[in-house]
């Protein structure tokens, strides 16, 4: 791995149990037909059953015969969060979770709960879904949280005043607060499961700039660029590389980050980079916590 990490590292993954949230598309579909060749059991954590159902049969058909099933799962809707991690609670054991779905910089909107779209759906429900299933998690052997950030994180603060965006609403500056909020949750996570000696490894990953349908929302003007820029940057299968070394890596270690090597961490493979220094701050990520339990009403307890 002198030179990082691609898929062709993967090492083998079977009797493992790993749940994918958004794995229907993007990032998560290339991160789930990797790890089912490698012989995982690979949970498709989505909202849409004909959209997982289509994965299935894609993941299938360059695959063969794999183990990859369908949960639905809609992130901006607690009861929905509830009602999959109820239902992945039934599972034999879960190895990883990989917090993988989230929207970028879309228009004003609120979730089924009351939250700022982004806020809601990019940390919170990731928050309640981890939560939910910490137990489960801590009975597998090695078993590890992987959260996906963005290098828009570096831009990012947690606006503790207007938390829902109800005095205004830049749809960038709040992505980068969801994103600097995924690496406060992912350290935050690391330092309770230390104190609590729960044996579970919290990591993150991004995946530099990848092409994905999280750009939909991206205005026309700057799509017109796409083709000219896009040799420069990643597919969605090498953006997807950061994510399988933050899942597969025998040598990872708690709060580890992964992301591009190449051209200031936008493109190339996958190898361990550092977040700023804004998503290490304790205090911040501890008021996070508190400030997530309370919206969620969903407390990890620890």
């Amino acid at each position: 791995m002198r030179k990082g990490f691609t898929e062709k590292d993967v090492t083998e993954q079977n009797g493992k149990t790993i749940v994918i949230t958004g794995s229907n598309t993007g990032l998560g579909y290339e991160a789930a037909r990797v790890l089912s060749a490698r012989g995982a059991r690979v949970i498709i954590a989505c909202r849409s059953q004909e959209k997982a159902a289509d994965a299935m049969a894609r993941i299938e058909k360059a695959n063969g015969k794999v183990d990859v099933a369908h949960i639905p799962l809609d992130l901006g809707n607690l009861a929905s969060i509830k009602s999959c991690a109820k239902q992945l609670n039934k599972e034999k054991k879960i190895d990883i979770l990989i917090n993988n779905a989230g929207i970028m910089i879309p228009p004003y909107e609120l979730t089924q709960d009351g939250f700022e779209s982004q806020f809601g759906v990019n940390h919170l429900g990731p928050f309640a879904l981890t939560a939910l299933l910490l137990e489960k998690l801590s009975a597998a052997p090695n078993p590890r949280v992987v959260n996906t950030s963005s290098i828009a994180h570096r831009s990012g603060k947690i606006r503790f005043d207007d938390i829902n965006a109800d005095r205004g609403y830049n749809p960038v500056a709040r992505y980068a607060m969801s994103k600097v909020a995924n690496l406060l949750f992912t350290y935050e996570l690391q330092r309770r499961l230390d104190s609590a000696a729960i044996p579970t490894l919290s990591v993150a990953c991004h995946p530099g700039i990848a092409d994905t349908e999280l750009s939909r929302y991206v205005p026309g003007y700057l799509r017109l660029v796409v083709p000219i820029v896009r040799p420069f940057f990643n597919t969605s299968a090498s953006g997807a590389w950061p994510t399988l070394l933050a899942t597969t890596s025998d040598t990872a270690k708690s709060g580890d980050y992964f992301g591009p090597a190449k051209r200031r961490e936008t493109a190339g493979p996958a190898v361990k980079v550092r977040s700023n220094q804004y998503s290490h701050n304790q205090e911040v990520a501890a008021r996070l916590w508190d400030v997530s339990v309370e919206m969620t009403g969903i407390d990890p307890g620890i």
